[in-house]
């Protein structure tokens, strides 16, 4: 159990943190995207779940078309006679050469058939991938006006400035969930290609890993700042 990541236990573990972001933020934006991820969460693993099982549609209408195209390669082997009169090479290089892209063309359809079901299943899991790399983007969209400054200047905001009234600790604690959530979106899209192996999704999934580093990365930065604040002394009043 240690070998693999369980859709269950991350599952388990947006629920929880959605739990608490809805104990100490009920009101917030937040809230509403911890919901959506949860959802999200569930999604994916029952949509893994049909990707990890056989897609007996798609292997049937395979398994008749490699019978059908056999079928035709067949006939045409037959039906070709070598002819005794051939007088000239080029002739006889005009009969190899249609015969190699008879050849050819046969063995293109058949990868195109046989690789079907896996482009299906790729098609239908960058779909999800896309939904995680959209979600990834909302998260941190709402801790970009998150901003550990308004803890030293606050009266230097502006009329246009973004209505700010969190402590020190509900800042951290804002940021810190923000981390959480992407880290949780990175594990989901990781597991598909833990039960998927196709090169096109593992690119996909290393872009939204990498992503969500990205962004991790930055509301990290707030947060050392946050405790730098803390380590300094921020004003007694920040943290009431």
């Amino acid at each position: 159990m240690y070998r693999a990541l369980d859709p269950a236990l991350i599952i388990a573990t947006c629920e929880q943190l959605n739990h608490r972001i809805a104990e100490r933020f009920p009101e917030s934006g937040l809230r509403q995207v911890s919901r959506e991820l949860l959802a999200i969460a569930r999604e994916s693993a029952a949509r893994i779940e049909r990707l990890r099982r056989p897609h007996w549609p798609t292997r049937l209408a395979v398994l008749l078309g490699l019978l059908a195209l056999l079928g035709a390669a067949l006939g045409i082997l037959l039906s070709f006679k070598v002819r005794a009169d051939v007088s000239e090479l080029s002739q006889l290089l005009q009969g190899l050469e249609a015969a190699v892209n008879n050849v050819v063309f046969v063995g293109v359809a058949i990868y195109f058939l046989l690789t079907v079901e896996s482009r299906v299943k790729r098609r239908a899991a960058l779909r999800a991938l896309h939904e995680l790399r959209s979600i990834a983007h909302v998260i941190d969209m709402h801790q970009l006006t998150k901003d550990p400054e308004q803890l030293l200047s606050p009266a230097m905001s502006t009329a246009s400035s973004p209505h700010r009234e969190m402590t020190r600790f509900g800042l951290a604690r804002y940021l810190d969930y923000c981390s959480e959530m992407l880290s949780i979106t990175s594990k989901l899209a990781a597991l598909y290609v833990q039960y998927l192996n196709d090169a096109v999704v593992l690119s996909a999934v290393n872009d939204i890993q990498s992503l969500a580093v990205g962004l991790s990365g930055k509301i990290w930065q707030k947060i050392v700042i946050l405790d730098s604040l803390a380590v300094r002394g921020a004003p007694a009043a920040a943290d009431q």
